[in-house]
């Protein structure tokens, strides 16, 4: 049986993520990395005021991944597979052994900022509960309007899907999911239309940075975005994180997947639980958890079990 570690998406920040990781030198040199990278020290965006950017919430949540992935590897724990929803996606493709971590901030930085320019306000992103993809893009194609676009996107859970566009737009599918059958319908806390087509421009200049980084192979199997597939070449993680900025997310292909493969432990990294207790959902007979639930112990102590096959 294998373990996965999972990195968390937008909208799993909170004002003093930083500030809570687990108090270990391995989390304390990721934050030093950073600051320097950055110029400044990263403990900065860690207030509610300054979570309010994108681009600085991209930045966090990335520093929280990489920061308590290193924890848990310096402390022994490792996955057999690796997968990260959205931002998330670029601490899995560190965590794999695909990016540095100086590299993955420059393109997180890149992706943030250009998100943020080319949607500074009135786009956002909801999620439906309770209607299958189909539905949710039909409900989508009723809400858009000229000028107001609308589109259905992640797949996080057969019946959990995000959709994407102008705040109108959003507003109007959330509206109309209730009568259409949906057990709950909300915003989430991304202030850009993220995994549309109206991500093409920002996906350009994403593209531009990363066609002149060095990749390597994943020495541990990367979970694709876009299409849910184990990846294991350097140039296909490169094209995952290009490409899934103007992409749906198929979260749940990708964990199902990884199920099939043997996963039966899923770990998600720092500072969220909502991708553990969708995997918790979908295989009622695995072990599903989090690094902020159970602590970086409690967690070495899971892996160790799982890789000696005990459960």
């Amino acid at each position: 049986m294998s373990t996965v570690f999972l990195f968390s998406g937008q909208g799993e920040q909170y004002p003093g993520m930083l500030a809570d990781l687990p108090r270990h030198p391995a989390a304390r040199a990721v934050l030093d990395e950073v600051s320097r990278e950055l110029g400044h020290d990263v403990g900065e965006l860690d207030d509610r005021e300054a979570l309010r950017s994108n681009a600085n919430v991209q930045v966090a949540l990335f520093t929280a991944a990489v920061a308590s992935w290193r924890v848990v590897d310096a402390l022994g724990g490792r996955a057999e597979f690796v997968a990260g929803h959205s931002i998330g996606a670029f601490g899995a493709a560190v965590a794999s052994g695909a990016l540095s971590l100086t590299d993955a901030l420059g393109a997180v930085r890149v992706r943030g900022r250009a998100m943020e320019a080319a949607y500074p306000s009135g786009y956002g992103m909801g999620v439906v509960l309770g209607l299958d993809e189909r539905a949710v893009a039909e409900l989508a194609e009723r809400a858009a309007r000229p000028g107001e676009p609308v589109y259905a996107t992640n797949v996080n859970a057969p019946r959990q899907i995000a959709v994407s566009g102008a705040d109108p737009a959003v507003d109007r599918v959330l509206e109309l999911a209730g009568p259409a059958g949906a057990t709950k319908a909300e915003r989430l806390r991304v202030n850009v239309p993220a995994h549309c087509p109206l991500m093409s421009g920002p996906e350009e200049q994403l593209a531009a940075v990363l066609r002149d980084v060095k990749f390597a192979g994943p020495t541990v199997p990367y979970a694709a975005n876009r299409t849910g597939r184990t990846l294991r070449s350097a140039d296909q993680v490169r094209e995952d994180l290009i490409r899934s900025a103007a992409n749906p997310v198929r979260w749940h292909d990708a964990v199902s997947v990884l199920y099939e493969r043997g996963a039966r432990l899923f770990v998600q990294m720092w500072p969220g639980d909502t991708l553990s207790r969708l995997a918790a959902t979908a295989f009622p007979d695995a072990r599903a958890t989090s690094l902020r639930e159970t602590g970086p112990d409690h967690v070495l102590e899971l892996v160790r079990r799982e890789a000696a096959g005990s459960g």
